[in-house]
């Protein structure tokens, strides 16, 4: 969304019962009064307005979050709930990017809970909430020791890397995995360890310098301030520092005469103007965030894209690419492939012949990989000139589930290969794949990639992994898709998007039905590999969540 023309007068909506809210700031050294002070944290608490209850409290899940995963969990079985939509199109690119929003105000006005409810009110999956408090600029030895003494101005826009901060949100909206440093503010330091962010549909960026700076404005799609009494922010900040980070009132107070208060008088209440919407008392003003919301609802249907029936008419009656290898048919191969397309094989003659056909598909994947010469000695002392591999590392990623059934073929010729997995599920609504969850090893992107699914029909599922692999800076010519068994439709759909990513099967079917069915196909090869009952109306492409 555009946002409107700055103005002194953004829409500002009525204020109703305010609410107490939570903001960032800074440590400080534990007080040797720290237990009287926290009795008067909590006289303090009569000072604030109640919290707004108009909202019943629902639950909801960022991407970022542990607590709350979105799932459903029975006796039997869990069942994810919420996924991702494609963000990119038939061509594999993202044709749009991710909505920005912008949370600006005071310490302590309230930004970091309006954002909480937000999410909880947008109900959609996929939300990244980035906080400006993360990207605080790494202090000199000097500054160390002012911060100790409470005498470093952490209010002021010098105090954080909005050269960082711009490159995050960038890659965020174009989807894009990041990076986030993680501060500790006790040492006043970055960690070691950086949190990854991953799969943004809605950015929330919140901050009080959010507005501070006109390249970040730019990225922003929606821009917000949270505007909060002077009062019942310093009492907040009161409350907080006393009780949860042991300062004396004193010190507090100096602070906030020092350095708070005049940071939000010269850099922060200014940027109110370039607002699109003036929140009053934060999270209490449940009809402004209501509001905000059907906005939002109203972008991202706007946003919504329709990948499977694309790739059903594109990309049709050519020539198979140049990149697909297909496993050559021996009367052997043969053999095998009729054992598991019968109908009548038993579990465990269709699971041992899979095997079989899995361990052979992966050797044959592995000459595609870079080699390089090298020389050895034998125990008889002669050199034998061989091979060897040139890359870095192999890694493997199955898509989930049926993927993962190639995971022992991959490790049995594959010494201490890593192992990453991707679990995608149609929509029986929309008919879309939806990405549900992701566990890729670190430093993925120095390595080649064994993508891993059984059957391919369409290709929505396996573009969605490469999509993945690809936001997660793997080169695409590193990039290798093994299927037992592709339609056509699949590999067109693969190659057309990504011309650089080798394709890897041991047989090509012709034809997809109406139910994207492989023809004449093998079946639901989850289903028929773990035992499981097929969905009526599912293809060949897993659709059905993993057992728990």
């Amino acid at each position: 969304m555009a946002a409107p023309p700055a103005s002194a007068d953004a829409p500002r909506l009525p204020p109703p019962p305010a609410a107490a809210g939570d903001g960032p700031h800074r440590p400080a050294e534990r007080s040797e009064t720290a237990c009287e002070d926290r009795s008067n944290a909590e006289s303090l608490d009569r000072l604030l307005p109640p919290v707004g209850t108009g909202r019943s409290p629902r639950k909801r899940t960022t991407s970022q979050c542990k607590s709350e995963p979105p799932l459903l969990r029975t006796s039997k079985r869990t069942i994810y709930t919420a996924g991702r939509p494609p963000w990119y199109n038939e061509h594999g690119t993202q044709s749009k990017e991710a909505f920005a929003i912008g949370l600006g105000g005071g310490s302590a006005s309230g930004k970091t809970t309006v954002a909480r409810m937000i999410i909880e009110a947008l109900d959609v999956p996929w939300v990244v909430l980035l906080s400006m408090d993360s990207f605080y600029k790494v202090l000199t030895t000097q500054q160390q020791e002012q911060a100790a003494h409470n005498n470093f101005n952490f209010d002021h826009p010098d105090a954080f890397d909005f050269d960082l901060i711009v490159s995050t949100l960038k890659k965020l909206k174009q989807g894009k995995s990041v990076k986030v440093p993680v501060y500790d503010f006790t040492t006043h330091s970055r960690k070691k360890d950086w949190k990854t962010l991953y799969g943004a549909n809605v950015i929330i960026f919140e901050g009080i310098m959010a507005f501070a700076d006109k390249t970040l404005l730019e990225l922003l799609d929606m821009k917000i301030f949270v505007d909060t009494d002077s009062d019942i922010r310093l009492v907040r900040r009161l409350r907080r520092d006393i009780s949860e980070r042991g300062r004396d009132i004193e010190g507090v107070i100096k602070q906030y005469n020092k350095f708070v208060k005049p940071a939000f008088d010269q850099y922060i209440q200014p940027t109110m103007r370039v607002a699109d919407i003036v929140v009053p008392w934060g999270s209490g003003n449940t009809v402004a965030i209501d509001l905000i919301v059907q906005h939002m609802h109203s972008q991202l249907e706007e946003r919504e894209l329709s990948v499977r029936a694309a790739l059903a008419s594109a990309h049709q009656c050519h020539p198979l690419p140049r990149t697909l290898s297909v496993l050559k048919s021996t009367p052997q191969v043969r053999g095998m492939h009729t054992i598991i397309r019968d109908k009548e094989t038993s579990r465990d003659e269709f699971i041992f012949y899979s095997k079989r056909l899995m361990r052979l598909l992966i050797e044959h994947a592995l000459s595609f990989l870079p080699f390089q010469d090298c020389v050895v000695q034998t125990p008889q002392g002669q050199d034998y000139t061989g091979k060897c591999y040139a890359g870095k590392q192999i890694t493997g990623v199955s898509i989930l589930r049926a993927g993962e059934t190639m995971e022992p073929a991959l490790r049995a010729v594959c010494k201490d290969v890593r192992i990453g997995t991707i679990l995608i599920q149609t929509n029986q609504l929309t008919g879309e794949p939806e990405l549900h969850y992701l566990r890729l090893p670190k430093d993925i992107s120095d390595d080649h990639v064994i993508l891993m699914d059984c059957t391919v029909s369409t290709g929505a599922a396996a573009m969605m992994a490469v999509r993945v692999l690809l936001d997660h800076d793997v080169p695409e010519d590193k990039i290798f898709l093994l299927s037992l068994l592709m339609a056509e439709m699949g590999v067109h759909s693969v190659a057309y998007a990504f011309p650089r990513v080798r394709i890897i099967t041991t047989a090509v079917d012709k034809r997809v039905n109406d139910l994207f069915r492989i023809i004449p196909g093998i079946g639901n090869f989850g289903d028929r590999y773990f035992g499981t009952d097929a969905a009526p109306d599912g293809s060949d492409e897993e659709e059905v969540a993993s057992a728990s």
